[in-house]
Parts: C-alpha cells; sequence; structure tokens
C-alpha cells in the first residue's frame, strides 16, 4: 500500500495504491492526518485509482478524515473508485459525509 501526497492552493490529494486494509489503513490515516495537521487544508481528495482492494478499514478511513476536515470548516472528496469499491462506498452510505466523483487525473493537475 502507498500513499503519494500533492499539496496546491489549499487543497491536498492523496494517491492511494494498492490495497486498504487493517494495517495499510493505519499507515495512510498516520501519514495524511500528520501532513493535514500541518496545511489544514480546505478540501482533501483521496484519490482510489490505484486501490484494487478495500476492505471495511477503508470505510473508517474515509469516515475518519470526513470527521477531522470538518473540525478545520474543509471537505472531503473521493475520486476514481472502481466499481466494487464504489458499491462499498455507496453501501456505507459515505456519498451522505463527502463528495464522490468519477474520472478526475491529480497527477496533471500536480505536474
Amino acid at each position: 500500500m502507498g500513499v503519494r501526497l500533492l499539496l496546491k492552493d489549499g487543497e491536498m490529494t492523496a494517491l492511494l495504491s494498492g490495497e486498504i486494509d487493517h494495517h495499510s489503513a493505519r499507515e495512510i490515516r498516520t501519514e495524511v492526518d500528520e501532513a493535514a495537521s500541518k496545511v489544514k487544508p480546505k478540501r482533501l481528495t483521496l484519490d482510489f485509482s490505484g486501490v484494487q482492494f478495500m476492505d471495511s478499514s477503508g470505510i473508517g478511513l474515509v469516515m475518519g478524515r470526513c470527521k477531522l476536515l470538518q473540525m478545520w470548516g474543509g471537505s472531503v472528496r473521493v475520486a476514481n473508485l472502481n466499481p466494487k469499491i464504489e458499491k462499498i462506498v455507496s453501501l456505507a452510505g459515505l456519498n451522505q459525509l463527502c463528495t464522490i466523483v468519477k474520472d478526475v487525473n491529480y497527477d496533471e493537475a500536480y505536474e
């Protein structure tokens, strides 16, 4: 599991890759939270384009980041979900906590 963090114009993007399970979710959470606490972004985008598998730990990861950004008056977007993960996210009701977007390429926007 990997995470690459990008920051531009008050927005932080976490480009996620691999599988999100109990162990990797903890690592991602730590890395994202440490960076976010320094810059307090107005918006955090979690880009799932490189994620092949996610269990309930991924739901907790997203929910926790929503709570964190709300404390700072910010918001969370979840982008580029594959169909299986999109179904998990939908069943968990995350669309009520954050914005779900499709087909967004963040690499181009940050180069």
